[in-house]
């Protein structure tokens, strides 16, 4: 099946260490501004069984010639088409910040569609979707205060990144599209996800809640816990150990489990 999809694998999957006899991939969707860089490390720390696909999206890295998404509902029904392929062995994503709500759309989007479902979703450094965002939106400002204003409020743009007017350059219009696409994001209230949840947080992260985080109850029908790391809203940089010792322990709860239950 992989064959004749070799073109959308490398447009939108960064298979770092292809394990053809994995049991289940794991895709990885970044935060705004971020790219598959964040997850390359990961692919040395999990097992043969856990196949990790980070997903590459337009406007950045290898593809920063392309027209990055402004909206979110055209960015997920792109992906349940070029993913697709990829759901034929058992799945499941893991997003952090805009990934956690791009990963949670497309859980829905795939039962919408009556595609198979994640074995299990993880969730990352977001307040639940249908939590009200208090902070005001940031994506209209010019790019000057755009880059201050999201400096002082995440401190997760690279120093190395904004006092270098032409990197910035390069990297404002993913990020700006990436703040669109959180900003303009409308909560339609559906069913809960009949999938477990998990949902991580850093405990110095001043742009969630703990009762943003834990609202995310109300999104799973089954299984749901929540997970607090040491750190800010970038967390899973300097907490990478625990978190990835965390998803491995849940997917080897799930692989080896007797099918069929």
């Amino acid at each position: 099946m992989m064959s004749h999809n070799a073109s959308i694998t490398h447009n939108w999957i960064a298979r770092i260490q292809p394990k053809p006899q994995a049991g289940l991939r794991l895709f990885c969707f970044p935060y705004a501004g971020g790219g598959t860089s964040t997850f390359q490390p990961w692919s040395r720390l999990l097992p043969p069984e856990i196949e990790l696909c980070p997903v590459k999206l337009p406007g950045r890295e290898g593809r920063l010639n392309e027209t990055p998404y402004h909206q979110l509902q055209p960015l997920v029904e792109t992906l349940v088409e070029v993913l697709q392929p990829f759901f034929d062995k058992p799945f499941a994503f893991f997003g952090h910040s805009l990934g956690a709500l791009v990963s949670f759309e497309l859980a829905r989007q795939l039962r919408r569609q009556g595609l198979p479902a994640p074995s299990y979703l993880f969730v990352s450094g977001s307040n639940a979707p249908h939590w009200p965002d208090p902070t005001p939106p940031l994506h209209q400002l010019p790019d000057a205060i755009f880059v201050d204003r999201l400096r002082h409020r995440y401190d997760g743009i690279p120093a190395a990144i904004w006092q270098d007017a032409e990197l910035m350059q390069l990297f404002l219009p993913a990020l700006r599209a990436d703040f669109e696409m959180l900003e303009t994001y409308v909560y339609l209230d559906e069913s809960p996800l009949a999938i477990p949840v998990a949902i991580f947080g850093g405990q110095e992260d001043d742009q969630t809640t703990q009762a943003g985080l834990a609202a995310w109850r109300e999104q799973a029908q089954q299984t749901f816990y929540l997970k607090m790391f040491s750190g800010g809203h970038f967390f899973l940089q300097n907490a990478r150990m625990a978190l990835i010792q965390t998803l491995i322990a849940d997917l080897n709860r799930f692989l080896n489990r007797p099918r069929g239950i």
